[in-house]
């Protein structure tokens, strides 16, 4: 059988892109002063850098004031990173929460200190291949809601420090089962030494113990060799923007790159919509319930003015009226 493989990482390339802040000075256009951004963009995340070390390059792209990331990848992982800038900052608590989609190449017969392939190897097994049926029995039973435990090289926190920074120290602390839901479990590419699969996953799932588990219960070991996130709900694969469509965005200036970014309110597409009029968006961003006539069920909701401008979020009260949980804009921003 032929040898499974994801992506060609160019990791020169790699290294250009992902260079750190200092490097910037090597930069050959003039720095521009800042203008506001604001919005989303669903960035491509190459190999071999970090998620923040990403954002600060596209934030030195974009001359943005104000950025973030929603849902770390490790560096070993490309794919999906949504970057949020200026008010879209404020959607970020919505994404962090949303369901993912990751493919994920496995390497059976060998564990590492990290769970991936950027690890130590600590522990080999004599099984180095799985049999398709016992791999698909397996992924059966990790479907659905199950408890994971978080590894040691993750972010969580114990007593005001991060577990990656305890495990590098060499230290191992208990960690508690956290519940998780995994929506959807495939193979996308059978190989018995190197599967790849496709997980849809809920929230707070950590792939790596995944694999992990999921070697376990085949009699096995394993690490993550390759990791692509597809998507972070709403968002599909189809509108991702690579660090090259960005570099070459940022030569033609702010306009191409504005091009690039999506609407604060594309992420919240599951929300349903109540329209004000131009009064009761004022009332709302002064912090005010509004009576609307046409309430959506209980709950949160997008809330538009008259000109179909974005206001940000609110909630639906069964009284009829709704109240104010996120604004996007000021009240002195709203026109007449």
């Amino acid at each position: 059988m032929m040898p499974c493989r994801m992506m060609q990482i160019n990791r020169p390339t790699l290294m250009t892109i992902c260079s750190d802040m200092s490097q910037h000075k090597a930069d050959n256009r003039p720095r521009h002063k800042q203008h506001p951004v604001d919005g989303l963009l669903l960035l491509d995340k190459p190999v071999g850098c970090t998620s923040n070390a990403a954002m600060q390059r596209v934030k030195y792209l974009f001359h943005a004031r104000k950025a973030g990331h929603t849902g770390s990848l490790d560096p070993l992982a490309s794919g999906m990173l949504p970057l949020c800038f200026g008010q879209a900052t404020k959607v970020s608590a919505y994404l962090l929460a949303a369901d993912k989609t990751y493919r994920v190449m496995i390497r059976f017969g060998t564990q590492t200190d990290t769970a991936d392939a950027d690890g130590n190897i600590v522990a080999e097994s004599e099984v180095r291949t799985v049999d398709r049926k016992a791999l698909e029995q397996a992924m059966d039973e990790l479907t659905g809601d199950i408890l994971q435990v978080p590894p040691m090289y993750s972010a969580l926190k114990k007593d005001g420090k991060r577990l990656y920074e305890l495990a590098r120290q060499g230290i191992e602390i208990e960690r508690q089962p956290r519940p998780v839901t995994i929506h959807s479990l495939r193979i996308e590419v059978f190989d018995p030494a190197t599967p790849v699969l496709r997980v849809v996953c809920s929230k707070g799932t950590y792939i790596r113990a995944l694999v992990e588990d999921l070697a376990d219960m085949l009699g096995t070991l394993g690490h993550v060799a390759e990791l692509r996130r597809l998507a972070v709900e709403p968002f599909i694969e189809a509108q991702l923007v690579t660090m090259e469509q960005i570099e070459t965005a940022a030569e033609a200036g702010d306009e191409a790159l504005d091009e690039l970014m999506i609407s604060s309110d594309s992420a919240l597409v599951s929300l349903p919509v109540v329209s004000l009029t131009q009064e009761q968006s004022r009332r709302l961003c002064h912090g005010n319930q509004v009576q609307v006539e046409q309430l959506p069920p209980a709950g949160l909701c997008r809330i538009y003015d008259s000109q179909e401008r974005f206001i940000g979020v609110g909630e639906a009260l069964e009284d009829g009226r709704i109240a104010p949980k996120r604004l996007f804009v000021a009240p002195e921003s709203v026109p007449d």
